[in-house]
């Protein structure tokens, strides 16, 4: 079954401490420099995914001020035009207005103007026809001074009524 075999005892735990001896010597030292190195590169890969996170966040805080001061003057520059918008149409309504005044007037003193010169031609033909009625009435010809102090005479008759 088993045997306990003390050579064999004796020349593993030789081969063993010569097989430690050369590991420590020869193969320990670069595997702890090999992890002390990745433990360096990971400390410091963390470290710019850190700082990397703090620039992220920072450059995302000022891209939020960029946009709500832009936010801003776009609400600014929208109030501004609706405002110069309002004013303009103001002004272009006030002018409509006044020049609607200005025909009104005009298209008043032109009925005025016409109706003067209607009441003028209405006068002199109501001149003339009571002229000729007079004439067939006194079955006389008058001369011009007394046709014009006739017609005066009818035109303020005609005023006074």
């Amino acid at each position: 079954m088993l045997d306990i075999n003390p050579g064999l005892i004796i020349w593993t735990m030789i081969t063993f401490a010569l097989l430690v001896v050369v590991l420590g010597k020869f193969a320990w030292k670069p595997i702890l420099q090999a992890l002390q190195a990745r433990e360096q590169e990971i400390a410091e890969a963390l470290k710019k995914a850190e700082e990397a996170k703090k620039d992220a966040e920072r450059m995302m805080q000022e891209n939020k001020i960029a946009m709500d001061k832009a936010s801003n003057e776009t609400a600014r520059l929208i109030a501004e035009g609706r405002a110069m918008a309002e004013q303009l149409k103001n002004d272009i309504v006030a002018k409509a207005n006044e020049s609607a005044k200005k025909m009104l007037e005009q298209a008043k003193d032109e009925i005025s103007r016409e109706k003067d010169a209607a009441m003028s031609q209405l006068r002199s033909e109501v001149a003339e026809l009571s002229i000729s009625v007079a004439e067939k009435i006194l079955d006389e010809s008058l001369d011009g001074a007394k046709q014009k102090k006739m017609v005066d005479k009818v035109l303020q008759q005609l005023q006074k009524n």
